[in-house]
């Protein structure tokens, strides 16, 4: 436990909840990507980022928007001579977002994850879909999964290259 001192009283905040406190995005950088929901296929896209997105329950939508300008900003891709130097504006790729609560798992202790960090649903897509609003304003076409439900992600990985993104203000 960490002890903060705060106007003469001691309050006890734990790692979980200073390391926690920003919104997070899992990339990878895939040649084609797609997500199946009841044997449907709801989203599917050839080269560009599979994105996993996770929305904690102190996020708010400055960090959504944050996150959607680095991502669609952020260069993962190689230039002519093997340099990551190339943004997903620069490939003209495109975007698989699915919502991943579990992004917030904590399992320091037990066998059993906890969520406690996860944003419970409503605000959860309220920050999911202002996300994936962002990232389609700066001109990225983008594919969704459907928020809530059990999900088949299939990929194939260009690379791999994978990143996580957080945003912690």
């Amino acid at each position: 436990m960490i002890l903060l001192n705060k106007e003469k009283r001691s309050k006890k905040i734990t790692i979980i909840d200073i390391i926690s406190r920003y919104m997070k995005i899992l990339i990878q950088r895939v040649l084609e990507a797609c997500v199946e929901v009841e044997g449907s296929i709801v989203g599917s896209i050839g080269p560009g980022l599979l994105v996993f997105v996770g929305v904690a329950h102190t996020d708010t939508l400055e960090q959504a928007q944050w996150l959607a300008k680095k991502l669609v900003h952020l260069r993962m891709f190689e230039d002519e001579e093997g340099k990551v130097n190339r943004s997903l504006i620069d490939e003209k790729g495109a975007v698989l977002a699915i919502s991943q609560f579990t992004l917030y798992a904590d399992c320091n202790e037990g066998r059993r994850p906890s969520f406690i960090q996860a944003a419970r649903p409503e605000p959860a897509l309220k920050l999911y879909e202002q996300f994936v609003e962002e990232v389609r304003k700066e001109g990225v076409p983008v594919e969704t999964g459907v928020f809530g439900a059990l999900m088949k992600v299939s990929l194939v990985n260009n690379g791999p290259f994978t990143l996580i993104v957080e945003r912690n203000k």
